[in-house]
């Protein structure tokens, strides 16, 4: 059976990701730090009829993340489908606007959103190339793009996974794998600011099956209402 790896793996984007390819036959590797919720996602897709898997890993441990997708790849036997969401930042960083932000406010981020994708990302697409077939997808908020003043910090590391997701895409047009960057413009579930627009895990989780079957030559979408 094909399988997906979702980094970040949580109870909304990511377990409606799941949902969206275990529709379609796909096993599915969860992966995040935290290993009782990660479990506890397995065993609801599982009573579901789906089969899943957690293997923890915090994504700022780059060579336990390697580690996750490896013992992945060998319970599963590969991996076809990257799907890379870690939820952090507004949690765990301080948010600054442009001239008030320091290197150091950046830092945590780079560390979070871009090098962990690209540790992700080297862990799997050596297979991928080799089989001249698979999918990498990278979430982030629509800031990514269309940047604002008071995530300035969180907005910088986003944009540069974006312009790396781009840039990986460009390189392997022509190997048979897809990279795409997706970005949110709508708080998920419920409104984190009045006014905002809003939308359902399910209702967003469809555009990563389109970006792996139906828009393979499609660099980045935009997710809004």
């Amino acid at each position: 059976m094909p399988t997906i790896a979702i980094v970040g793996a949580g109870p909304q984007l990511g377990l409606a990701i799941a949902r969206t390819y275990g529709t379609h036959g796909y096993d599915v590797a969860l992966i995040a730090r935290n290993r009782a919720k990660l479990e506890g996602l397995a065993g609801e897709l599982a009573a579901e009829g789906f089969t899943a898997a957690a293997f923890p890993a915090d994504v700022l441990d780059r060579a336990a993340l390697t580690q996750a997708l490896q013992d992945a790849t060998a319970h599963f036997g590969g991996i076809d489908v990257l799907e890379y969401s870690p939820v952090g930042g507004f949690g765990s960083t301080v948010l600054t606007a442009p001239a008030a932000t320091e290197p150091a406010d950046v830092q945590h981020e780079m560390e979070f959103q871009l090098y962990g994708a690209i540790a992700a990302t080297r862990a799997v697409l050596p297979a991928m190339r080799e089989a001249g077939a698979g999918t990498l997808l990278f979430t982030t908020g629509a800031g990514s793009v269309n940047p604002v003043p008071q995530v300035a910090n969180v907005n910088a590391a986003a944009a540069a996974l974006r312009n790396w997701v781009l840039n990986l895409h460009n390189e392997l047009d022509g190997t048979g794998v897809q990279a795409a960057h997706v970005a949110i413009d709508v708080s998920i579930g419920t409104s984190v600011v009045p006014g905002f627009p809003t939308a359902k895990p399910e209702e967003i989780s469809p555009v990563y099956w389109e970006l792996h079957t139906t828009r393979r030559d499609q660099a980045e979408l935009v997710f809004s209402r």
